[in-house]
């Protein structure tokens, strides 16, 4: 029950922040506003705004520089998530039990919104630099690590990947890299740049840097079982839709069985990653939600 409850204060820092930040105007252009806030505050996990804020505790850092970083990293995977469902995408129904924003504002509204998020992203971060008056090139090495994980080199190649892979078997090596750019690179995004601003020693960040490789691993082996054997009711978005599509899997290429085998194994390494990093309790209990998460 801690955990969920040091979980949740995260989370709902998170939310009030956000909360905040993305309001919708009284201006002509109202419903672009609504379209960003009904995919952003729809719910969901805040995983990766939250091991940001798990990594600034744990090094003693100043939440208040943290913060927006970490609520930035949320906006990008908001832009990601609605663009993932688009129809020319992977042409998904719903997320967070709710219709998908294509559905709900259409599909021109829906790219605007997902443009809009990502340009916001980059306007709080770059706000934080310039406020910096004293070691701006810190917040600016943060923001460099959040945007080279949400593009080509990130997140975009790894979505390009899993695109050109329907209907096309995969290798494993090629499976594993397209999960590593696209779910792993974010997720290890919320960690590093939080450690670049606590200032966190070449050690420190060596063992961070591993521990996030292995959550991202963990987390899409996870996506893929539950696509497998999940309920839609729980996960809140359509399961069985890997196989529709003809997509590789861990499920698909390793078997179920091995696949949580492999999990079990990831999550192990993630842990096995901290054990020499102090008050890492926190990151450690994650690998394991991540593992039992249900949605």
């Amino acid at each position: 029950m801690e955990y969920i409850q040091e979980y949740n204060r995260y989370r709902n820092l998170i939310e009030e922040w956000i909360g905040n930040r993305i309001t919708v105007p009284g201006l002509p252009e109202r419903n672009l506003f609504e379209a960003m806030r009904y995919s952003l505050m729809a719910g969901g996990k805040r995983l990766r705004p939250v091991l940001s804020l798990a990594v600034c505790d744990m090094l003693g850092g100043d939440m208040e520089d943290v913060l927006p970083f970490a609520c930035a990293i949320e906006l990008i995977h908001t832009y990601s998530l609605i663009h993932d469902d688009l129809p020319c995408m992977d042409n998904d129904d719903f997320r967070r039990g709710k219709p998908t924003n294509h559905k709900v504002f259409g599909e021109a509204k829906a790219v605007l919104a997902g443009d809009a998020l990502l340009n916001t992203a980059c306007e709080i971060m770059l706000d934080e630099v310039l406020a910096d008056r004293d070691e701006p090139h810190i917040k600016a090495a943060a923001a460099r690590i959040i945007m080279e994980a949400a593009g080509a080199s990130g997140m975009v190649a790894g979505q390009v990947i899993d695109l050109e892979s329907e209907d096309v078997p995969v290798s494993y090596e090629v499976l594993c890299r397209m999960h590593s750019l696209k779910t792993g690179a974010l997720i290890r995004a919320g960690i590093l740049s939080a450690a670049r601003l606590c200032k966190a020693d070449e050690k420190t960040w060596d063992a961070l840097d591993r521990y996030g490789r292995h959550i991202g691993l963990a987390f899409q082996i996870k996506d893929d079982l539950l696509d497998l054997e999940g309920d839609a009711a729980v996960t809140g978005k359509s399961t069985g839709s890997d196989e529709k599509k003809h997509k590789s899997t861990f499920v698909t290429i390793l078997g179920a069985k091995k696949a949580k085998e492999l999990l079990e194994e990831t999550v192990r390494e993630a842990v096995r990653a901290l054990e020499n990093l102090k008050n890492a309790g926190f990151l450690a209990r994650t690998a394991a939600y991540i593992a039992e998460r249900e949605k």
